[in-house]
Parts: C-alpha cells; structure tokens; sequence
C-alpha cells in the first residue's frame, strides 16, 4: 500500500467507526452495585494509649489483608502536629505517598483534629490556619479527603469523663449555643478556598461537640452551600438509637469510618448491624470507601482481618 493509499483507507475507517460509535445510542453505565471500597483507618493499630504505630506499618498490614485503601490519623504522623511544613515534612510525606503507591494502597481520608468552637477570634484563626495547613498536607499527598470536627465546648476536659458523660458537655458560662454554631460555620467557610484550590473534600464528622447530633451536623451543612464540603459518617459516634440518626445524615455523606468493638471497646461498645447501616447508604446512593475504625481492645492483627471480612459481606450481600 503507497503512502496516498494508506491515508485514504485510514480516513475512512475513522468515518465508520464515527458512524458505528453514532448509530447504537449511548452506552450503558457500569453498573455500581459492587462499588464500595473498604479501608482500614491507621487509627486501628494505635488507640493513643501506647507508642504510635508508624503509617508506613499500617499500609503493609492493609496490604496484607486485601484492603484498598487506608485513612491516615494526622496524629499518628511522623511530623510536628502545629508546626508550619518544612522541605523535611514534605519529603516524609512523598515517601508515604511512594509506599502506598507500590504496596497498591489508595490514601482515602486524612482524619485531623481541630476546634472551632473558640469564643476567641484570635483561637479560631489558629484553627483555621491548621485546618489550612493540612489540607496542603492532604494535597501533598494525594488525598481526597479530610475529617473535620466541628469542635467542642471543652467544659469536660478529660476525654475519658467526657465519654462517662456519653459526649454531652455543658455550653461554656455566658455564651449561646448559636453562638457556638455560628463560629463553626464561619470558620469552615473560610477553609474552603484553600479546600477547593487543592481540590481536598472537607467531611464534617458526626463527632463530639456540635455534631454530636444529626440536627447539629445538618445545622451546619445547610447553613454552607459548597460542592467541596460533605458529612463524614462515623457509625459509632450515635450513641443511642444509631439507624434513624445515620439515615438523616446518610444523604449528605461523602466518607464512612466503620467502628467496630471486639475484645470491647476502648471507652464504649456498640452492637451495630451492618446490614442494616449498608441498607440505609444504598437507599441514599452512597457508593464510596467504607474504612475501618477498630476501636476494641482485641489485637488488631486479628481484629481488623475480621471486621473487614464482616464489612464486606455486610455491604456486597
């Protein structure tokens, strides 16, 4: 075949296969049934009561055991939690990225901790600044994703009196409970121009302090029109009458972390049925990660095997 010839053919197999991708109609969608993928939380090897656990072991055991995907416990980092980022922190974080990477392993979320609910405009610039700041940590990274707490009112100081008190604390003397809200949601607010820059989700948990209820984290989300913010489902944190509460919060969840008790719970156990909490995110069309948060006293190296195991058949019955 001469170079004229060639061309000529080519152009016009391009035109039939233009016409042939034309004539049957649009293609299907693949179907989502199966699309949950399960991760395990470094949060699960390390409870805060013990010498850490390093991120680059928990990626190997979530390789280990056919995870997709592992959620990083900002505390749990080998960097500085309040410092600015220096050229060291972000070589630590290029070689956690390069490890996840070549052990196969998605870094899902970037769970961190902060505090808006500071009568304090100086206190919750700080707030904002550090939340700042890990979203360029969660950028860094790869990361999609990062867990904010709406924060809490810390009239209980002790975690430990806190979780006796079933996570319900007192308003500080003198101040409203709308002023509290009021705080939070302008403090997210103004992290989400460095949220949207980086192109990071923020996933408001349903955690202590103001979303320690559906209403109070609804509150929140309604008052912030924002394609980059969402809630972050903890299916531990209702306390009592868990179902009805998931599902209010179910359509605006864009992240679930799992809890599971074995060997009983750190501060509480929790009986959840998860066939149930799997019904209630397929009935709102959530088809995200799924990522462990073991937080019982078993040995993690048999307990996350088996909460993972649980899971999956929970949610791909």
């Amino acid at each position: 075949m001469n170079r004229r010839s060639f061309f000529t053919a080519t152009a016009a197999l391009g035109a039939t296969w233009a016409l042939g991708a034309a004539t049957p109609g649009p293609r299907p969608a693949p179907s989502r049934k199966n699309a949950i993928r399960f991760g395990v939380a470094t949060y699960s090897y390390w409870h805060f009561r013990t010498e850490k656990v390093p991120i680059e072991t928990v990626i190997d055991k979530a390789a280990e055991v056919g995870a997709d995907a592992v959620d990083l416990l900002h505390r749990q980092m080998d960097l500085p939690e309040r410092e600015p980022l220096t050229s060291d922190h972000r070589r630590y974080l290029q070689r956690l990225k390069r490890h996840a990477f070549r052990r196969g392993i998605d870094l899902a979320c970037l769970s961190i901790h902060q505090n808006f609910v500071q009568q304090d405009p100086a206190e919750r610039r700080k707030h904002v600044e550090h939340t700042e700041k890990c979203i360029e940590i969660a950028y860094e990274l790869g990361v999609p994703c990062i867990r904010l707490n709406s924060g809490r009112w810390n009239t209980i100081k002790d975690f430990d009196e806190l979780m006796k008190a079933r996570g319900v604390e007192p308003v500080l003397p003198g101040v409203k409970e709308s002023e509290g809200f009021d705080w939070c949601i302008e403090s997210i607010q103004r992290c989400l121009p460095k949220a949207e820059q980086c192109g990071v989700m923020l996933a408001l948990e349903n955690h202590w302090g103001l979303s320690r209820t559906p209403e109070g984290l609804l509150r929140i989300l309604n008052a912030i029109e924002s394609p980059w913010l969402g809630a972050l489902m903890d299916t531990g944190n209702f306390l009592e009458d868990p179902y009805d509460k998931l599902a209010q919060i179910a359509p605006r969840t864009v992240y679930v972390q799992a809890k599971t008790y074995y060997g009983g719970g750190e501060w509480y156990t929790l009986n959840l049925d998860y066939k149930r909490i799997a019904g209630i995110l397929r009935q709102a069309g959530y088809s995200g990660y799924v990522t462990l948060e073991f937080e019982g006293k078993e040995n993690p190296e048999t307990a996350v095997p088996k909460s993972l195991a649980m899971l999956r058949k929970a949610f791909r019955d």
